[in-house]
């Protein structure tokens, strides 16, 4: 007899271990519907993964596409003085999106926390189908400007992904999620500028097509815009099975049992809303250094393709829109295969924070060879340029990774939105002063090309190193900080099915 109790002890050990509390799920709460699902591991993260690929890309497309047409574009407004001045405008056109993106963020990931984080979304890529749109068929410099500007304010899609990638996935592939994120995120500032040098100007590029005269004589930049925004309305009609992770509990229903629970939760939470994410240093320092390493990529974005297309004369490659749209593109296949099939083994042998600090470390002396680089012709120039672009385009989709992993594991779910929120304000503020600054700087160095100290272009992309130098300094303690694991609050929410 006492042997049975024993082994029914056992039994009941192995169903249910002690002391381990009972995770309760709500009924028509929707973030309760996700947790049940990754609990019994129901869902298969490729789904996912494909939702986070595509809303990425849809959020990031527009801000990249036009850097290869940009030169042109305000050439043809004809508000630069003179073929210099170019750069400088088109840092301002650049810089529009930035600014109105930075000014509601928070606001934004505010609202994703308190109604959710699918219609942020949802808004996101409704505001790209219109205003992308618009901006294509602009025709002048401050109707650019204005659609632009209210294409980042309006959209604050990208900062509440970082949040959804966090909460629909089993912590096992969070990772993996975020990873996805990043690298359709470096994918775009590929694919993007490609669909620019490709398809902008198409009358001059394919006449036989698009005759003179025709709608996109008219507006030689429309068609890239116009593809993006149709892939943006695609995956907008695909959001409609797009699953709601923010909990939402509804009391008046459920039973006494759980309503002492919801109580109990909520207590917790209270406690937890008093903290200052503004206070919290592991995720600050972690906002601090990825605003510094996305100042630095928007700026090399942006700076490359005006440099590839700028006159021999001036320190440029002379590249058509097309040769940039090859390079990139190429580079994009890369990045493609290396976040398939090197950045998960290279993450598991060296970790996400050293992976930043090695590709920061190995991103300095690649760039300072692009002045040297200049200096060939013919298949030379266009082959290693490529090999340089692929490289150094590999790199800030691994640095993106690390960094986004310690800014939602420093926080709480019912903080991730407005976290998440703040750091895209952040983040916007350093990448609105990116495109600026290097069409400035870019500007000036092409002005000083007999210059004794940094001569011509090797001046920009001095400039653009010691950006990335003080994100690799940034990444070492006791400047970096990394917050502890801890069980999350949500997963101990009384759940009832």
């Amino acid at each position: 007899m006492a042997g049975d109790n024993e082994e029914d002890a056992g039994r009941g050990s192995r169903r249910e271990p002690l002391l381990v509390k009972k995770d309760v799920y709500y009924e028509n709460c929707p973030g309760c519907k996700v947790d049940r699902a990754k609990q019994l591991n129901q869902e298969s993260p490729f789904k996912y993964l494909l939702y986070i690929w595509m809303l990425t890309m849809c959020a990031t497309l527009p801000i990249t596409c036009i850097f290869p047409f940009l030169y042109f574009m305000v050439r043809d407004f004809g508000v630069a003085k003179t073929e210099a001045d170019i750069g400088s405008y088109a840092g301002y056109l650049g810089s529009s999106f930035m600014l109105g993106r930075g000014l509601t963020s928070v606001a934004w990931g505010i609202v994703a926390d308190r109604y959710g984080r699918k219609y942020i979304i949802v808004i996101g890529i409704i505001v790209v189908v219109v205003f992308n749109t618009l901006f294509g068929l602009s025709t002048s410099f401050w109707m650019a400007i204005i659609t632009r500007f209210l294409l980042g304010s309006l959209n604050g899609s990208l900062g509440t992904l970082k949040a959804y990638c966090t909460e629909i996935f089993r912590e096992e592939h969070q990772a993996k999620g975020l990873a996805t994120l990043s690298s359709a995120w470096g994918i775009a500032l590929v694919i993007g500028p490609a669909f620019g040098g490709y398809l902008a100007l198409p009358a001059e590029k394919y006449p036989h097509l698009f005759p003179k005269g025709s709608f996109l004589d008219k507006f030689p930049y429309f068609l890239p815009c116009f593809v993006i925004s149709a892939f943006a309305l695609a995956v907008l009609i695909s959001c409609i099975w797009l699953p709601e992770t923010l909990h939402k509990h509804n009391v008046s229903n459920e039973s006494k049992k759980d309503a002492e629970a919801l109580e109990n939760e909520t207590t917790e939470k209270t406690v937890q809303k008093n903290e200052n994410i503004l206070l919290n240093w592991p995720l600050m320092s972690s906002i601090i250094v990825y605003c510094v390493f996305s100042l630095h990529d928007i700026a090399y974005t942006e700076v490359f393709s005006l440099w590839a297309v700028s006159p021999l004369e001036l320190g440029g490659l002379n590249f058509t829109t097309d040769d940039v749209g090859d390079v990139l593109s190429i580079s994009g296949f890369a990045l493609l295969l290396n976040q398939i099939f090197l950045y998960q083994p290279l993450e598991k042998a060296f970790g996400p924070i050293n992976l930043v600090r090695i590709a920061a470390a190995l991103s300095i002396p690649l760039l300072q060879s692009y002045p040297f680089i200049a200096m060939l012709s013919g298949f030379a120039l266009h082959l290693v340029i490529t090999i340089a672009s692929v490289f150094l385009l590999c790199f800030p989709p691994m640095i993106d990774t690390g960094l986004f992993l310690l800014q939602n594991r420093a926080v709480e779910q019912h903080q991730r939105g407005a976290a998440n929120g703040f750091a895209m304000t952040a983040m916007s503020i350093f990448k609105a002063v990116g495109p600026a600054a290097g069409g400035a700087i870019l500007t000036w160095s092409q002005k000083r090309l007999h210059a004794s100290f940094l001569p011509g272009t090797h001046l920009v992309f001095f400039a653009l190193n010691l950006v990335e130098l003080l994100g690799l300094l940034m990444m070492f303690k006791p400047f970096l900080a990394e917050k502890k694991k801890t069980e999350s609050s949500h997963n101990d929410i009384p759940i009832n099915m």
